[in-house]
């Protein structure tokens, strides 16, 4: 196996899938190419030739190997495995004392993100299936955010402020926070659950399986639990 080199990575273009890796060669300053993709983390784990797939950002330290391009007119870093990131160590921290960050909104591969303003950090954005999806306007626009899964920083994601959401939600947050009981419709029965649309077909839960009920059967029900991605609730 070849030697593994550390470096640095400078800058990522999300769009086309690559970086760019500063590293230092016989006390030389060098920067070499990276293919970033998904797939190739993937393959690279399979092969265990890396321990484990990563979402790479700018400021990441890296190892990795130098080899000719396939078409031999360069040289490509190979085999990128992530190492740590100083950089995001610093915002993690700041999190803890004030979790309030500014950034710009992005899109790439269909996936929104968020680039701290800063640090040029990318983070996912994980949208609610009840929040209403930014539309390409919104794209490139100032916006504040929270970090979110700080524990475990492989899996770090940015939560948005000023959220909108359908307004079935936001009657649903009313019903829930007054704790007023509704009528709920099945719309699905399986062996062991009874599927119920709360509040028109947007707010759907579902509630243990119950003898005697059928699809168009009306229940009262109390909303139980409510968060941005989760209903629960109970029979009255």
């Amino acid at each position: 196996m070849s030697q593994r080199t550390e470096g640095k990575i400078s800058f990522i273009n999300h769009d086309k899938k690559y970086a760019m890796i500063d590293y230092e060669e016989a006390n030389k300053k060098k920067t070499v190419r990276a293919d970033i993709d998904d797939k190739k983390q993937k393959e690279l784990k399979e092969k265990k030739l890396i321990k484990k797939t990563h979402h790479f950002m700018v400021g990441d330290v890296v190892s990795f190997q130098v080899k000719l391009s396939d078409r031999g007119d360069r040289m490509m870093a190979t085999s990128v495995e992530f190492l740590y990131n100083n950089t995001l160590d610093v915002l993690i921290n700041k999190s803890l004392l004030t979790n309030k960050f500014i950034g710009y909104l992005k899109m790439v591969d269909d996936k929104y993100f968020v680039k701290e303003i800063d640090s040029y950090l990318f983070f996912p954005v994980p949208f609610s299936p009840w929040q209403i999806i930014p539309e390409e306007l919104d794209l490139n626009e100032q916006v504040f955010f929270s970090l979110e899964n700080i524990e475990r920083k492989e899996k770090i994601f940015a939560s948005l402020f000023n959220n909108k959401y359908v307004p079935e939600f936001e009657q649903a947050v009313k019903l829930f926070k007054t704790k007023t009981a509704l009528s709920a419709e099945v719309f699905k029965v399986s062996p062991h659950s009874i599927y119920l649309n709360v509040i028109g077909n947007k707010i759907q839960a579902k509630i243990d399986f119950e003898e005697g009920l059928h699809v168009g059967d009306k229940i009262e029900v109390l909303i139980s639990y409510l968060g941005k991605n989760k209903i629960a609730v109970v029979k009255v």
